[in-house]
């Protein structure tokens, strides 16, 4: 049966291509198609173009509020603790189907976890979300996962893994989709906003591919 994992590809104005394969298709060749950008141009703030080989060469802009900044130090984590898991199933799940969206998922957001810093960098903005700020109350108390979670991930018995991991992150990754959207609401960084786009599109695509999974 074939399935479609979506991996976090960008697609306009980025000019990156999305990803499709099936369980017996080389999960390296689709994590790879889907971080590596085209070389033609790409749309930047401000107007300008940038010819890129990579998400992870994209640059920023340096137009921002604190919306764009709060959206980035949210998703870093997210991201952050996404590759931790995913890579949890790598080593756990015994199912090609949920081994194959795993690894995908790993090689696709680490280019995407060093555009972000670079960002971040580029605006002199901590990677780090610092949840004592008042700032980051404003997000309506936005979720998230709690590394408890994930240390459960790590015990729970093998002939259950697929079935608690797929649960958690979907729910790890349907909270990505509420940070684009407080980002499309207030950002006004015109590549976090693209990028915010394409999170909750693909996200939720994961979302649904993951419900298949667990009825598979």
């Amino acid at each position: 049966m074939k399935r479609r994992f979506v991996a976090l590809a960008l697609t306009a104005p980025f000019l990156l291509g999305a990803c499709g394969t099936d369980a017996s298709t080389s999960t390296a060749s689709t994590a790879s198609t889907a971080s590596t950008a085209s070389t033609a141009s790409t749309a930047s703030a401000g107007g300008e173009t940038q010819n890129v080989t990579s998400v992870a060469e994209i640059t920023a802009g340096s137009t921002f509020n604190d919306t764009d900044v709060m959206f980035l130090q949210m998703l870093l984590d997210n991201q952050e603790q996404g590759q931790e898991m995913v890579q949890i199933a790598v080593d756990r799940a015994q199912r090609q189907d949920v081994i194959d969206m795993a690894k995908a998922v790993d090689l696709t957001q680490a280019d995407e976890i060093t555009m972000m810093k670079n960002w971040l960098t580029e605006w002199d903005k901590p990677a780090r979300l610092d949840k004592r700020e008042s700032l980051h109350a404003d997000h309506g108390g936005l979720p998230s996962t709690g590394d408890d979670e994930i240390a459960a991930l790590k015990k729970v018995k093998k002939v259950d893994f697929e079935t608690a991991f797929l649960n958690l992150f979907l729910a790890h990754q349907h909270n990505a989709v509420e940070f684009a959207a407080l980002e499309l609401d207030k950002g006004t960084n015109e590549q976090a906003r693209a990028y915010a786009e394409r999170v909750k599109e693909s996200r939720a695509d994961q979302v649904q591919q993951m419900l298949k999974l667990l009825n598979g």
